[in-house]
């Protein structure tokens, strides 16, 4: 394996500069796939200043948004891994509301939440208009390999052992879910930019897999 260690300043400002080479005219769909322990909101939100300072307009969407109702989510408990993995996040719900609505041919408009969680329930959030090259930050966990269409793909990646040592002890029911995802679908091995964050404080791009 050979990687390339950044600081996170750095990898900030190549990240803007990779979304803002691509066409200006068009909006732009980024996914920052991780782990909860890997900070993939904390990224995006980085992105959203350097973004703005190059002169395109940036969106957040985290899918703590676009959770399933409670009725589907925790049908098999509130610490199932199996759930989690397959059933937590509405992903029809994102895609139908964000993604091909921001894609080729969309009408533009997005909602920015879809479900409040707290209170199970519609968020009732009012359909915002993109402006034109507006670049959507999608942040979340398992984000890949299900078909969501994506321009652009940031896969944060930790070791199980980093990744179990960094989650909170009261989300370590969610630790089998990610080693699942990391087996069946492996994201890190098609992402368009793959970060290894096992130290938050040293990040280090992935180059090329021995």
């Amino acid at each position: 394996m050979r990687v390339r260690p950044v600081s996170t300043d750095v990898l900030v400002e190549e990240l803007a500069d990779l979304l803002t080479c691509r066409e200006s005219d068009k909006h732009l769909r980024v996914a920052f796939d991780g782990a909860p322990a890997a900070g993939p909101e904390a990224l995006a939100d980085a992105l959203i200043g350097p973004l703005r300072a190059r002169g395109r307009p940036a969106m957040r969407i985290d899918t703590a948004d676009f959770l399933r109702p409670a009725s589907l989510r925790l049908e098999f408990g509130r610490d199932d891994p199996d759930s989690y993995y397959q059933g937590w996040f509405d992903e029809a719900g994102l895609a139908r509301e964000v993604l091909d609505p921001a894609g080729p041919g969309g009408s533009g408009r997005v909602l920015r939440r879809l479900w409040d969680a707290t209170v199970d329930r519609a968020a009732r959030e009012p359909y915002t208009t993109l402006a034109p090259g507006t670049i959507l930050l999608v942040s979340g966990p398992l984000l890949l390999g299900g078909g969501l269409a994506f321009d652009v793909t940031v896969h944060l990646e930790m070791s199980a052992a980093a990744l179990a040592r960094r989650t909170p002890a009261d989300q370590a029911w969610t630790l089998p879910a990610f080693g699942r995802y990391a087996d069946e679908v492996a994201p890190a091995s098609f992402a368009d930019v793959v970060v290894r964050v096992d130290d938050p404080r040293r990040p280090a791009m992935i180059l090329e897999r021995s």
